[in-house]
């Protein structure tokens, strides 16, 4: 059923634009997300008082949908201040050391290693396991911070979550709502989704190669405190022995974590939060061995400096996110049953009326596929409008006949890359904060890279169906 579209949806399409202008000049969006949730809250309840209000609520939903991953980061943080003070870190990187030669080496190894873990964990707990310890390896090798997140975003929240061959929780979305079963979604993606990673990290490595060669790209990230703990480094807080053991011990307890989740059967958020117990816990005993007496105290210290470096990277994020949650059931959370009757949500309306206003031939529907599922991912989840995604799949597969499961899957892959962590700002926080990079800068960054998988895959769609 095609929604009517209210003056609600096209306040949010005229934000949105603005959003991507400003982005694209390199300007703060923060007033104009505020501005755009007044006045859509102004637009729903006429009330000026009250949309005041739901400014600051925004805010509130839009931290605690951001809590766990803002959580992570700040003990993930943390600990890592520790492995710096005591130089654990220089230990657990040796080996790596001796096989990541060159920035090439570190680009496609972290890359790699990081699509693997993410087929069977999902990408946030892949992060957390591999930035700390692979990121100083790779600086050391030559790869800009900027391109261990790209690595680490492109193939974990980009291909290994678009296919998502293992777990199985996108395709099962999507197939159902085209009413397909799920092994005719997973095998009509395969070829989609290495094409589009394919074109995506290749053309991410080249441009990364270019500005490397030109030196317009800094070798470290943005944020300058795990420089600053670098530089006041105290080596005789443990023995080369006891290095050596916690060097040992901290991957041995994340292995055994990923094992865990293999047993427990546990992914996503599950999974991050056995690893961010896990990390308190390496963190309570690090400071404790370390600074012997003034443990607790140091314990303390350390979780401050990573909640302030958490809310830091967050801070500018937590009013864009507030705005794009508007976009979907953070509305009738946040402001009210507003909304039209029968309505889905603000995205996905405007996806639906996409849908209906477009000629039915293969390339329109490829096209049009894939352009929904873009749009439905800028609620930064991903997840939330790939069903809009199957539906619409299946309406415009019954019409030409033929090729439901790869435009299924293609809306599923458009949806995904854009929404699910390499496109929209907050959803890429967990390898932007690991890296110690800006999240805006690294969205940029995957812009032209997604941009032209997105196009390249849409087309290898239209020459399959």
């Amino acid at each position: 059923m095609e929604i009517e579209l209210s003056a609600l949806h096209w306040i949010y399409v005229v934000f949105i634009m603005l959003i991507i202008g400003f982005m694209v000049k390199r300007r703060d969006t923060t007033l104009v997300c505020l501005v755009g949730i007044f006045l859509l809250s102004m637009a729903a309840t006429g009330d000026f008082v009250l949309s005041l209000r739901k400014v600051f609520e925004s805010f509130v939903f839009a931290i605690g949908e951001l809590l766990s991953t803002i959580m992570i980061i700040c003990i993930i943080v943390a600990m890592s201040r520790v492995l710096l003070k005591t130089e654990i870190n220089e230990v657990m990187v040796s080996p790596f050391s001796r096989i990541i030669k060159n920035p090439a080496l570190a680009y496609w190894t972290i890359g790699i290693l990081m699509m693997i873990i993410s087929w069977f964990f999902w990408p946030s707990p892949a992060v957390a396991l591999l930035g700390a310890v692979l990121l100083p390896v790779a600086i050391r090798a030559g790869l800009p911070a900027l391109g261990v997140a790209m690595a680490m975003n492109l193939f974990g929240h980009g291909i290994a979550l678009s296919g998502d061959f293992v777990i199985q929780g996108a395709p099962k979305l999507t197939a159902d709502a085209a009413g397909l079963p799920v092994s005719e979604v997973v095998s009509a993606s395969v070829p989609l989704v290495i094409v589009m990673g394919a074109v995506t990290t290749l053309v991410a490595f080249f441009m990364l190669r270019r500005d490397m060669k030109r030196g317009t790209i800094e070798m470290e990230g943005n944020f300058d405190g795990a420089r600053k703990d670098q530089e006041e480094a105290e080596p005789h807080l443990l023995s080369q022995n006891q290095k050596r053991f916690f060097a040992f011990l901290i991957p041995v307890a994340f292995l055994l974590n990923v094992v865990a989740m293999s047993i427990f059967d546990l992914s996503g958020g599950d999974a991050t939060a056995l690893i961010g117990g896990t990390t308190l816990a390496l963190l309570l005993v690090l400071s404790m061995f370390a600074h012997k007496n003034e443990g607790l105290e140091k314990t303390t210290s350390y979780l401050i400096q990573g909640f302030q470096f958490g809310f830091k990277v967050f801070g500018p994020v937590i009013p864009i996110a507030a705005f794009f949650y508007l976009g979907d059931s953070g509305f009738t959370q946040i402001i009210g049953d507003y909304l039209p009757k029968g309505s889905h949500g603000i995205i996905n309306d405007l996806g639906s009326a996409l849908a209906f206003v477009v000629p039915l031939t293969t390339e329109i529907a490829a096209m049009t596929v894939a352009g929904v599922g873009a749009i439905t991912g800028l609620d930064g989840s991903g997840f939330s409008g790939i069903s809009l995604v199957g539906s619409i799949a299946n309406l415009f597969g019954t019409v030409i006949g033929e090729g439901t499961a790869t435009l299924t899957a293609l809306g599923q892959i458009a949806a995904i890359y854009v929404g699910g962590g390499t496109l929209v700002p907050w959803a890429l926080i967990p390898a932007a904060a690991i890296c110690n990079v800006s999240p805006f800068e690294l969205a940029r960054r995957n812009l032209v890279p997604v941009v032209s998988g997105l196009v390249v895959t849409t087309i290898v769609a239209m020459i399959l169906i």
